[in-house]
């Protein structure tokens, strides 16, 4: 028999000490942890970067391909190098654009666009292809165009339901007349998520679209990240102006 005054079985040999034990845990948890934040980190850096540089070079590529097979080979650099030289075809694109457009600016110039105008004018199919073209690069690209320069909040696709669209001009004279008398009308552009090209676009009276003060790329980011990029300090008056919407007039 043992006496109460013998002192507690030691630990068995080989065995680290329990604090021992659970302070090496916490270490390696804590060194998984510092690993995993540094390559996410890392990632985070490293992914916008590494993207914009592939399409950025996807397009300098693009644009050297269409532009290449147009101008003599003996005015290329490749031609007296021994590497391939990106972009110069983006500069001969450039250059020859703002030539164009200092031609066009003149008579002759605009006498010889009108010329090949009406040409596409008299062709059955390309004749509505060209036309409309223009008039979205027109918009698109004229400083006085009509844009999206505008955010604003519509009840889509049920009521109660708030969405992001980016408003538009209003429609046509014809088409307004045509359009039930409840008020002014405008066109919104409603994106679709994470793709802000594709959507639905419609007309709506006035009163039915909260304008907010948001800009149009941060709403384009907003569209594209499926609500994870917000804009700052917006996103309190996004929930203001929806609850001010939503209480009885």
């Amino acid at each position: 028999m043992s006496s109460k005054t013998d002192p507690p079985n030691p630990e068995p040999a080989g065995l680290p000490p329990p604090d021992a034990v659970a302070t090496h845990g916490q270490r390696g948890i804590s060194a998984r942890a510092r690993i995993r934040n540094y390559f996410l980190t890392g990632l985070i850096v490293a992914g916008p970067l590494a993207l914009t540089i592939y399409i950025t070079w996807w397009i300098v590529g693009l644009v050297d391909a269409w532009v290449k097979p147009l101008v003599p080979a003996a005015y290329w650099p490749d031609t007296y190098l021994p590497v391939s030289i990106p972009g110069f075809g983006l500069i001969v694109a450039f250059v020859g654009l703002t030539l164009l457009g200092f031609l066009t600016a003149n008579l002759v110039g605009r006498s010889l666009v009108e010329a090949g105008e009406t040409l596409l004018e008299r062709m059955p199919v390309v004749s509505g292809l060209y036309r409309g073209i223009k008039q979205i690069f027109e918009t698109a690209f004229s400083p006085s165009g009509t844009t999206f320069r505008r955010v604003g909040l519509v009840q889509f696709p049920t009521p109660g339901t708030w969405s992001i669209v980016f408003i538009a001009a209003a429609p046509p004279r014809d088409m307004a007349e045509a359009l039930p008398p409840v008020g002014e009308y405008v066109g919104v552009f409603l994106p679709c998520t994470p793709n802000p090209t594709t959507g639905f676009f419609f007309y709506l009276p006035r009163r039915d679209v909260l304008d907010v003060p948001v800009s149009v790329d941060d709403a384009a980011k907003l569209v594209m990240s499926a609500g994870l990029i917000q804009p700052e300090d917006q996103q309190k008056r996004l929930q203001a102006l929806a609850a001010q919407a939503r209480e009885p007039a």
